[in-house]
């Protein structure tokens, strides 16, 4: 069981990293589409009506994607009031319960996600703007990004269990 626990860890690990680092990259395609909206609004003075939309549903799955890279890298914010002094097995142990708690919040925005993605599907459900965008692409995302959280959660949990048990970290 423990060599199942360790392969799941270093695959969830891996996958999260690869999607980081690729969602690293949007923040550059944001950055043009917004350059591009100033240059074709101010300079030649012929406004584009998608390119603000289109760099809000950028930085939408910019922060998405990132997640479960946040996540695996300990990046999210923490009141390190008391963290700091625990021992490892205490660390290990106020971890725990925070996973626990953070997967039951990734379940209920999963169901919630699952949901909006089931009428953005069956009403073919655009966003009401000049340009008129399909919701369903960005909201497939929120779902695959999710899922990847509460997976690389898991993996958490399951570090955390292997330093209670004395295991070294996978």
């Amino acid at each position: 069981m423990q060599g199942l626990a360790n392969t799941y860890v270093r695959v969830v690990d891996r996958l999260s990293g690869y999607v980081g680092i690729a969602s690293m990259y949007l923040i550059f395609l944001m950055v043009g589409i917004l350059l591009l909206d100033a240059i074709t609004r101010n300079v030649i003075e012929i406004p584009l009506h998608w390119c603000i939309e289109a760099a809000q549903f950028t930085l939408t799955a910019y922060y998405f994607t990132g997640g479960a890279m946040t996540i695996r890298d300990n990046d999210h914010a923490r009141m390190d009031l008391l963290y700091e002094k625990l021992s490892d097995r205490g660390k290990a142990r106020l971890d725990l319960v925070t996973a626990l708690c953070l997967l039951f919040y990734l379940g209920v925005l999963m169901f919630g996600a699952v949901s909006s993605t089931t009428y953005a599907i069956q009403t073919g459900e655009t966003r009401f703007s000049m340009w008129n965008p399909s919701m369903i692409p960005i909201k497939v995302l929120m779902c695959a990004c999710i899922v990847l959280m509460i997976l690389q959660t898991i993996s958490e949990i399951l570090k955390d269990i292997a330093t209670l048990r004395g295991i070294s970290r996978a």
